[in-house]
């Protein structure tokens, strides 16, 4: 299996980094910002970088559009695992089209609204992890893990 773990640098990929017991023993690769504390934190793994900054961007989400499409067509990945931000929009829903199956991990600071990604990306989201209960009243199909922290 081979999983492609994308997010904005900072909390969101730190989030996914927590991951680690999961993912150590995984063929993976990661997309994030060329930021210095992605750069630290990912040191020795497979890193494709992406355009930011990305929130409500129009320019960004087509700059990480293509950036999505030739990544996923190099890598071909069996999963995408998410926890924001927008990076993660281009990359589920073209991962989808070809053939992924999705995660997504909504943030751990929200215990009863959505992210503007977390409604974006529910509708093709194979498993959409909340860490509080409070949110399966606003994602319905949400399983409820708990924190990661």
């Amino acid at each position: 299996m081979k999983i492609c773990f994308v997010g904005s640098s900072g909390g969101h990929l730190t989030h996914l980094y927590m991951l680690k017991p999961f993912w150590q023993d995984k063929e993976r690769f990661w997309v994030t910002f060329d930021k210095e504390d992605a750069r630290s934190l990912l040191e020795g793994e497979k890193v494709y970088p992406c355009y930011f900054p990305s929130n409500r961007s129009a320019k960004a989400l087509l700059f990480n559009t293509k950036t999505a499409l030739r990544i996923l067509k190099k890598e071909k990945p069996d999963l995408i695992i998410s926890a924001g931000a927008a990076v993660a929009v281009p990359f589920f829903y073209l991962g989808k089209m070809m053939g992924a199956k999705t995660i997504y991990i909504e943030v751990f600071d929200r215990i009863d609204k959505p992210t503007m990604t977390g409604k974006i990306v529910y509708p093709v989201t194979d498993r959409f992890i909340v860490e509080w209960e409070e949110m399966k009243k606003v994602y319905p199909k949400a399983i409820n893990l708990g924190s990661i922290f």
